[in-house]
């Protein structure tokens, strides 16, 4: 896996008040080739736009999106996320969470040794507690922890016995996240997911970015649970969120 980007992992709260008046170009967001060491992680471009009532994630990478997928650990203990993600300037509210909590973002994630989308069968196996090992999608917020690493990112984690806004298809994994459903499609070196959306305004104003990264969930399965470990790509290369959502 690459070096981490610290420019990704200093992405906090402070940071994204600073990232609203970024400039702003074309809705669908161009990278450079070249930025990672996995073809399938080489972002090339990215995007979020709308149809109606509904957002378009897409992603367009080097070689083929999905194809590289993390060795299993054996365990939930120290397992690794292998991960397609668009950070948004979007409220965690807009969603279902508490509003103001971190950065919302959304994932197309894989991971074999558990399964987090409790409520449906992914892989068509019968079983919806199998399917941590097929590319499905997330909500997730995050926010800094040095735990993780100087810097570092995680998806927060809700502290025992808090009772935090959460959306109705939440996991029920101790953190923020949410396990929604919509399945990712692969095309040759594009992947895309359709979201449908209650208020398709708050979208319509969003800027955001893409990146490819790995995760782990902690060794000692204990806050801080999931950590970012590696960046793969930034499309912007620097986290900038210049990316606005275009129709």
């Amino acid at each position: 896996m690459m070096t981490q980007r610290p420019h990704f992992y200093h992405a906090t709260g402070a940071a994204l008040t600073l990232l609203l008046g970024a400039p702003v170009g074309a809705h669908e967001l161009t990278a450079e080739l070249g930025n990672a060491e996995r073809a399938a992680f080489d972002v090339v471009a990215a995007d979020i736009a709308t149809d109606g009532r509904h957002a378009i994630f897409t992603m367009s990478v080097a070689g083929t999106p999905g194809e590289d997928r993390p060795e299993a650990a054996g365990a939930l203990a120290g397992a690794p996320v292998f991960s397609y993600v668009w950070p948004t300037t979007l409220d965690p509210s807009v969603v279902g969470f508490d509003a103001g909590v971190g950065i919302l973002a959304f994932a197309v994630t894989i991971h074999p040794d558990f399964d987090d989308t409790p409520l449906f069968d992914e892989s068509g196996s019968g079983s919806t507690g199998d399917d941590g090992g097929t590319w499905h999608s997330h909500w997730v917020v995050l926010g800094p922890d040095e735990a993780c690493g100087p810097g570092a990112l995680k998806v927060i984690d809700i502290p025992e016995g808090a009772t935090p806004a959460l959306p109705l298809t939440w996991p029920g994994l101790p953190i923020l996240i949410d396990s929604p459903g919509w399945s990712p499609t692969f095309d040759g070196p594009r992947l895309s997911v359709t979201v449908p959306f209650a208020d398709i305004g708050a979208v319509a104003e969003a800027r955001f970015d893409g990146v490819t990264a790995a995760l782990r969930v902690n060794a000692n399965v204990h806050a801080p649970l999931l950590c970012v470990t590696d960046v793969f790509d930034v499309a912007s290369g620097d986290l900038s969120l210049p990316g606005r959502v275009g129709q």
